[in-house]
């Protein structure tokens, strides 16, 4: 029923280091709702660490979102992501949407809630060759900079060898 608790619920790997809940709405468009850390810390949009429609909570392994009146604005399908290991992975979805109004019964039903594959989007799938393409781009960013750290490193050191050898033979000239 409209202002009715939603609760939903994510379960994760060891490895995780938090989880995002969004929500797809009828349109296809996503609507980020919030961000729980590993720690149970939650950001909301617009950076809020609280929310007046949503609660977001850890237990050990499972990531909770709570819809705490819900309306016909929250319904759609919604999503836990996790970000392992520069990999984004999705849930499968859970579609949450009010049943279609019929003639014959004026009373307002409960909300609906089905298990299962939602459609994909196929802004979201990539070719290997698009993977790979996205991997390599990936590695530029880590080994690119790590590679400019390690030059300047080595220069440095470079020039600490070459100024103390420089003292070392002033000091030498000075004694005798």
């Amino acid at each position: 029923r409209a202002g009715q608790r939603l609760e939903l619920e994510c379960q994760t790997s060891k490895e995780d280091s938090g989880v995002f809940w969004i929500r797809q709405d009828k349109d296809g468009i996503l609507h980020f709702i919030v961000f729980i850390n590993a720690l149970s810390r939650t950001t909301f949009e617009g950076s809020q660490k609280t929310s007046t429609r949503f609660e977001g909570r850890k237990d050990n392994n499972f990531y909770q979102l709570v819809v705490k009146s819900f309306e016909q604005r929250d319904e759609g399908s919604y999503f836990c992501l996790m970000n392992i290991n520069q990999a984004l992975y999705f849930s499968s979805g859970l579609s949450v949407f009010f049943p279609a109004p019929t003639t014959t019964e004026p009373t307002a039903q409960e909300p609906t809630t089905q298990h299962g594959t939602t459609r994909k989007d196929p802004c979201l799938e990539a070719s290997d060759a698009e993977q790979k393409e996205m991997n390599f781009f990936c590695d530029i960013f880590i080994w690119v900079p790590l590679a400019g750290a390690c030059l300047l490193l080595l220069i440095a050191l470079a020039i600490t060898i070459i100024l103390c050898q420089h003292t070392r033979r002033r000091r030498c000239r000075c004694k005798r």
